[in-house]
């Protein structure tokens, strides 16, 4: 696993082969949960004083327990799928399970997605059925608080609506009876933002169907959690729709024409010829016609004209390293992953034979990215 960890954030631990991380938030809606738990904890077990407050914690601590459990059943089945897994966070809303790449057919995504869900109502059906046999007091609260909260969490997490488990499970859904995994994500979204108006609208329905008339936490708790559901269903269905894109990235398409000079020739001579030839891109060849490298168009244009007569091409060429000779066929997310994978200005595109094809360049994969569906 990277060191590398989001910021805000710390490690307390691995689960299932996975970071698990804490998020700062966390300590917030920690403190949050032990004021509100601490009048009942008063309740069943009288006198405590401020100890009242640090049995508030350890529920807070036991249910975000639960909600680990919720996230690691997500990362064992994506491994078990395939799918590599980084990091499992827990935060102010809950927890997010940080999987490598998209799920590559309907069903995984909806395996993945359902699991979830279906713990927490496991594990809320199981305090259920404890309860009989649990003691009163402190012990029988936490229970109750633990078969309350994961059976609400479990059902809710099946609203169909992203970013919510339930709006996978109905993308998946959708992917599988269009065909279309942008489709599927633009219907969940939708459902996904019906879902954050619908939170937003709760403190006003609230009296009517519960009887219990909104205080100023249950607006601003209203706000939170549908500011939430909105932004994460509107990025989701932006990425989607950035995704459509990708299929009409071609490397042959794209490639500029290539001129290859000698490494030891003066860099003005090499852009005449480059200019001449009406070449996008320059190779530096050994005496017998060997590669070498790749000049850098960055660099090419950070060296003065009156230098370049008096340096070698080679001095702004980049040594052409594994992850710079790509297949001149890739297209699509075979080529995103290619230039992911070595970050680079420009590649070299090669035919099966190993022959030069020409020279693909970052900024013109982006501009097409860009103009591609626009």
């Amino acid at each position: 696993m990277s060191d590398q960890r989001p910021p805000g954030t710390f490690k307390v631990g691995t689960v299932a082969g996975s970071d698990v991380l804490v998020s700062t938030s966390w300590f917030l809606v920690a403190a949050l949960i032990a004021i509100i738990m601490a009048p009942l904890v008063e309740q069943v077990q009288p006198g405590l004083g401020a100890l009242k407050y640090v049995a508030g914690l350890a529920f807070a601590v036991l249910l975000y327990g639960s909600v680990l459990l919720h996230e690691a059943s997500h990362a064992i089945v994506a491994k078990r799928l395939g799918y590599p897994v980084s990091s499992i966070t827990l935060h102010f809303l809950g927890g997010m399970t940080s999987i490598e790449g998209e799920a590559k057919r309907p069903r995984e995504e909806f395996f993945i997605a359902v699991v979830g869900p279906l713990t927490s109502i496991a594990v809320g059906v199981a305090a259920l059925l404890l309860l009989p046999v649990t003691p009163d007091g402190l012990t029988r609260l936490a229970m109750e608080g633990l078969a309350g909260a994961n059976l609400l969490v479990g059902v809710l997490n099946l609203v169909p609506g992203l970013p919510l488990d339930g709006g996978r499970v109905l993308k998946a859904g959708v992917w599988g009876a269009t065909g279309s995994i942008v489709r599927g994500t633009v219907v969940a979204g939708w459902g996904g933002r019906l879902a954050a108006v619908a939170v937003l609208a709760w403190p006003v329905a609230q009296e009517s169907v519960l009887g219990t008339p909104p205080d100023v936490i249950d607006f601003v708790l209203a706000f939170v959690v549908a500011a939430f559901l909105w932004s994460g269903a509107t990025a989701s269905m932006s990425a989607a729709r950035l995704r459509s894109r990708i299929p009409h990235l071609v490397a042959r398409d794209l490639a500029r024409r290539t001129l290859a000079v000698p490494a030891d020739l003066p860099l003005s001579e090499a852009v005449r010829r480059a200019q001449e030839a009406q070449a996008g891109g320059i190779l530096t060849t050994t005496t017998d016609g060997r590669t070498t490298g790749l000049v850098s168009e960055a660099a090419l244009l950070a060296t003065p004209e009156d230098r370049r007569p008096w340096v070698p091409t080679s001095s702004v060429a980049r040594t052409l390293e594994a992850g710079l000779r790509l297949p001149v066929g890739l297209r699509g997310e075979d080529l995103v992953r290619a230039l992911t994978r070595t970050p680079a200005a420009e590649y070299l595109l090669v035919e099966e034979d190993g022959s030069v094809y020409g020279v693909l360049v970052t900024a013109d994969v982006d501009r097409a990215f860009r103009q591609a569906n626009a």
